[in-house]
C-alpha cells in the first residue's frame, strides 16, 4: 500500500480503536495508539497473510507480546477480513469473542493469547524455533512493549534466540518510555536500551515508530544480517494523537470524560462516534 494510504489508514484505525474503547467501556487507549502506524505497516504491506487461510502453515506470525493493546489488533484484523468488523462493537460486551486481551481460541488472525507480559516472546521464538527446524519460509513477528522489557522472561528470550541463529524473527519494542504508573527511567531504566539488546547477540535497528516510510524499509530489510535476530526499537509516543494523552501516565487506565471525549473526537476527526 503507498505511504499516503497508509497514513490515511493509521488516522482510520485510531478513530475504530478510540470508538471501540469508549463504547466498551473499558481498555488501554494510549498503548493502542503508539503502535498502529507499527500494525498497519505490517499488516498492508510485510505480513504474507490471508485472511481466508488464517492457518496457513507458510503464513507470516504477527504475536502482539503487549497484549493489553489488543483494540489495536483487533482493529486491524477486522479491517483485514479476519472477522466481521461488526464485532468490534461487541469489546467490552459480554460474550463477546474480544476480550481485553488477545485469545487465540476465540479470535482468528491471533498467533497467541497474550497479556501476561512477558509470555509473547518466547512464544514468538518457539515458532521462529520450528521454522528453522521445519524449513520453513515464514517469518515471525513479535511486538514489544518497553516496560514489558522488565521481565526476566525477556532476557532469558533474548538470550535463546541469538543462540540459535534465529533470523526469521524480528522483534518490535514499542518505545514510548512509560509504562502504566510514570516514565521508565522513574521505575526500571532500560538504558541503554540499543547496547543491552547488542550485547545480548541481536542485531538492532532504531527508527520514528510513527514513520511509514522508516518502519517499511527497515522491515523489509530484515534479516540485517544473516544468523542473527532483528530488533527494531521504535521510538514512539504514547497516546499519539490525542493532545491531552499524549505521554501522560495517568491515561494508561483511565476513558475520557464527556468533555475530553469531545476533543478527542475533534482531533481524530471522530464525527460519528
Amino acid at each position: 500500500m503507498k505511504e499516503l494510504n497508509l497514513k490515511k489508514k493509521a488516522e482510520e484505525l485510531r478513530r475504530v480503536i478510540f470508538r471501540m474503547i469508549c463504547k466498551g467501556g473499558g481498555g488501554h487507549i494510549p498503548a493502542s495508539l503508539s503502535i498502529v502506524e507499527i500494525l498497519a505497516t505490517l499488516y498492508y504491506d510485510i505480513l504474507k497473510i490471508n485472511p481466508k487461510k488464517p492457518d496457513d502453515p507458510e503464513r507470516d506470525r504477527f504475536i502482539l507480546s503487549k497484549g493489553h493493546a489488543g483494540a489495536a489488533l483487533y482493529a486491524i484484523l477486522a479491517d483485514k477480513g479476519f472477522f466481521e468488523c461488526e464485532h468490534l462493537s461487541t469489546f467490552g460486551k459480554c460474550g463477546t469473542i474480544l476480550g481485553g486481551h488477545p485469545d487465540m481460541h476465540k479470535v482468528p488472525g491471533v498467533e497467541a493469547s497474550t497479556g501476561a507480559l512477558g509470555h509473547g516472546f518466547s512464544f514468538g521464538i518457539g515458532m521462529a524455533l520450528a521454522g528453522k527446524m521445519d524449513k520453513k519460509k515464514y517469518r515471525v513477528f513479535v511486538l514489544l512493549g518497553d516496560g514489558e522489557c522488565q521481565e526476566g522472561s525477556v532476557w532469558e528470550a533474548a538470550l535463546f534466540a541469538p543462540q540459535h541463529k534465529l533470523d526469521n524473527l524480528t522483534v518490535i519494542i514499542d518505545y514510548n518510555k512509560l509504562q502504566a504508573m510514570d516514565r521508565l527511567e522513574n521505575i526500571v531504566s532500560m538504558e541503554p536500551l540499543v547496547d543491552k539488546w547488542k550485547a545480548f547477540g541481536w542485531e538492532v535497528r532504531e527508527v520514528d515508530g510513527h514513520d511509514i516510510s522508516m518502519l517499511k524499509d527497515t522491515f523489509k530489510s530484515a534479516p540485517f544480517v544473516s544468523k542473527k535476530p532483528n530488533l527494531v526499537i521504535a521510538n514512539t509516543v504514547k497516546g499519539k494523537g490525542i493532545s491531552y494523552m499524549e505521554e501522560i501516565p495517568v491515561w494508561h487506565y483511565r476513558l475520557p470524560s464527556k468533555e475530553e471525549m469531545k476533543i478527542a473526537c475533534d482531533e481524530l476527526g471522530l464525527a460519528d462516534f
